[in-house]
């Protein structure tokens, strides 16, 4: 009978749930930054994921559907987290790094 090359899958080891972490983190999970005005909650978009234009508050120019960019709201917001959840913008990775 002729082997099989494909992956059997893998058995979870006791170590997975720090790798499993440290992944989430390295594919673009939400992350706070503190900026001149405060702190931020920002999330990366990746390209795939990017199906809609919005407009850069940064430098006013649409971002195309399958462009990678930033989602970003208030950390540190007096109206509440979900006011805060609400009033978030879309920023290209450059404009919101030079913000």
């Amino acid at each position: 009978m002729p082997r099989s090359n494909r992956p059997k899958g893998r058995k979870p080891g006791p170590g997975d749930d720090d790798e499993d972490g440290l992944s989430r983190m390295m594919a673009g999970w939400r992350r706070t930054e503190t900026k001149r005005d405060g702190e931020w909650h920002v999330q990366p978009i990746s390209a795939a994921q990017a199906g809609k234009t919005y407009l850069c508050p940064g430098c006013r120019l649409e971002i195309k559907p399958g462009v990678a960019h930033m989602v970003t709201w208030r950390g540190d917001g007096v109206t509440g987290d979900a006011a805060d959840l609400a009033a978030r913008r879309h920023w290209h990775a450059h404009c919101w790094r030079i913000k």
